[in-house]
């Protein structure tokens, strides 16, 4: 293993270009890597053309890598990518749950496929463009900080990833911020120091998640069921659990007089629960497919103060973690939150590193 080469994850954007660049001007060996994730048949060919991992990401990441003077190299991480990515995106919606594929691709394919590829191949480690920073704490653990700017931290994203994975990767511009890094691509000249950030998932079509599941092949979608309250009285019709998500008031065409929302899904029943405003904030919730990462664990029955963000744009709530079970953990908020979502990430934090998180199961 060659500490000195550095196998950099490119997507095409501006931030990986950079953490290519300035480890090129460190001194480290950098080879370049684009993770081929897009598939052949009709189905993907909707897929979104701009998103990271696209066909235009290999030719603007092969660019730059000619810029800098590196190797770059196309990965072929097509069945990993289907296998861990898509189909759980597809099998949590049809649970009623609303999953978090970029989290999930972070740990099986960026970090597991490509790290895995990179050690084989004799190098270090790997790097990415995340704005986030990794540290060696005094216990002798690694975690992840939050990154210089707090509008581009990127950290929740990546609160699953492993001691020994954590071990092996470079985080470069979790020191600047977003207007930083910019700068830097233009002054070495890299095309695509103003490119705009994929916003969506790049699997995906216009956002339309449902439309996508109903063309995956092989799988039954369930129909249109019942919109009702908490007490059972039917509202109206929906179009297929698929479409909703909780704390969803736009689409549900339901003729109430006032603003309701999507408290709950159902899909045993075929349900989606409706309520009001307040019905969509709650106090606790409980979490599984636990990862710690600053501390090795959190024993069962302790209880620990911790800021705890539900979903990539929550801005946190401070909480009292109890570890209630082998594979989870009970969540107390000291304010209520709004929209608690199975399937969703909780992770929490301990000052500005990442103490560990979960997948939310209840609240």
């Amino acid at each position: 293993m060659d500490r000195n080469t550095v196998v950099v994850g490119m997507s095409g954007g501006v931030d990986s270009s950079v953490a290519a660049l300035l480890l090129k001007k460190q001194g480290y060996n950098v080879i370049g890597v684009t993770m081929q994730i897009w598939l052949s048949d009709s189905l993907y060919d909707i897929a979104r053309m701009d998103g990271c991992c696209s066909l235009s990401a290999v030719d603007d990441a092969q660019k730059v890598c000619e810029r800098i003077g590196i190797e770059h190299r196309v990965l072929n991480f097509r069945d990993i990518f289907r296998e861990k990515v898509i189909e759980n995106f597809v099998h949590e919606y049809l649970n009623g749950r609303t999953p978090n594929p970029c989290i999930v691709c972070n740990r099986y394919v960026k970090w597991d496929a490509l790290l895995s590829w990179a050690l084989d191949n004799g190098a270090g480690y790997i790097a990415t463009g995340h704005y986030a920073r990794i540290q060696r704490l005094e216990n002798g653990r690694y975690a992840i900080a939050r990154s210089k700017t707090a509008a581009k931290d990127q950290t929740y994203a990546l609160y699953s990833l492993t001691q020994e994975q954590l071990s092996h990767t470079i985080m470069p511009v979790g020191d600047y911020d977003k207007e930083t890094v910019r700068e830097m691509a233009r002054k070495a000249g890299l095309a695509v120091s103003d490119k705009p950030d994929s916003q969506e998932i790049c699997f995906i079509e216009d956002n339309d998640y449902a439309g996508f599941i109903d063309r995956y092949p092989g799988i039954a979608v369930p129909g249109p069921g019942d919109f009702v309250t908490s007490d059972g009285r039917v509202l109206g019709r929906h179009k297929g659990i698929t479409h909703y998500t909780i704390g969803q008031r736009r689409g549900l065409n339901l003729p109430m007089g006032k603003h309701v929302y999507v408290t709950k899904i159902d899909p045993k029943k075929n349900e989606v629960i409706i309520g009001d405003g307040e019905d969509v904030f709650s106090e606790s919730l409980s979490c599984s497919s636990l990862n710690f990462m600053s501390e090795e664990d959190l024993p069962e029955g302790t209880e620990k103060r911790l800021f705890c963000k539900i979903r990539y744009r929550h801005e946190g709530q401070w909480c009292s973690v109890v570890r209630s079970g082998k594979d989870e953990l009970t969540v107390s908020f000291e304010e209520p939150v709004r929209a608690v979502t199975p399937g969703q990430s909780a992770v929490f934090y301990d000052g500005d590193v990442i103490f560990g998180g979960g997948i939310i199961t209840g609240n």
